[in-house]
């Protein structure tokens, strides 16, 4: 059975900082690119942020320079680092497991962010 955990979401104040944990298990990690999402109530769910399997970051614009992704194999995890926050990341973030080129994609239930003072 597939699972992807995340944690490490809550309260912030503009400008502070948050890590987001995603911990996999049933999965061969390190064959999946990862992904942060995120989502806001009548809006789609937009990319954050992805890591390949040879850990290639890409960025949405609007958090390049903020946020940092990475992963560590051994662990099954992968981390979204997120500093200066602002209001407008105020989310829902989800976790995705994708091995590119197969069906294989899988997602998480999702931590909420808000950032508000």
């Amino acid at each position: 059975q597939v699972q992807l955990v995340e944690s490490g979401g809550g309260l912030v104040q503009p400008g502070g900082s948050l890590r987001l944990s995603c911990v996999a298990s049933g999965i061969i990690f390190r064959l999946y690119n990862m992904g942060w999402y995120r989502q806001v109530p009548g809006k789609q769910r937009e990319l954050v942020a992805v890591i390949t399997t040879g850990s290639s970051t890409n960025y949405a614009d609007s958090v390049k320079g903020r946020f940092t992704i990475s992963r560590d194999n051994a662990k099954n995890t992968v981390y979204l680092q997120m500093n200066s926050l602002k209001p407008e990341d105020t989310a829902v973030y989800y976790c995705n497991a994708d091995w590119t080129g197969t069906k294989y994609i899988y997602w998480g239930q999702g931590t909420q962010v808000t950032v508000s003072s």
